[in-house]
């Protein structure tokens, strides 16, 4: 068993607490991991720039938390509203097109994204 990270136990982090990015135009991405799972919260624009892509090494799990959405898969859309959950298998192109706003996708990875790990650095604040 892999060493645990102490700093996530007996803490509670809000959304709001995180550090927001912005990727690119109309995409404002947090992030929260475990040692185990990682959750990506973006709030996306209507207009926003999309970003085709794909994952060799995991699958991606979608959930839309706030709005509705075409959730693109291997090029077929997959209408999404708030509390809808998608899995997009390793190695499929996909990417998400917001229809209204707020639009609220969380994608939970696991493992946790290597990739991502630089947007955790808010874990090392003090309480």
């Amino acid at each position: 068993m892999t060493e645990r990270n102490p700093q996530l136990y007996g803490r509670v982090i809000n959304w709001d607490d995180i550090p927001e990015t912005e990727l690119r135009r109309g995409v404002r991405r947090r992030v929260y991991s475990t040692d185990e799972v990682m959750l990506a919260h973006h709030r996306l624009s209507v207009g926003m720039d999309l970003n085709p892509h794909s994952h060799d090494d995991f699958d991606q799990l979608v959930y839309i938390a706030e709005g509705r959405c075409n959730y693109y898969v291997d090029g077929v859309p997959h209408e999404m509203t708030a509390g809808s959950f998608l899995l997009v298998p390793r190695g499929a192109e996909h990417y998400v097109e917001p229809l209204e706003e707020p639009c609220v996708n969380i994608d939970i990875f696991v493992p946790p994204r290597a990739d991502f790990a630089a947007s955790l650095t808010y874990l090392n604040r003090s309480r």
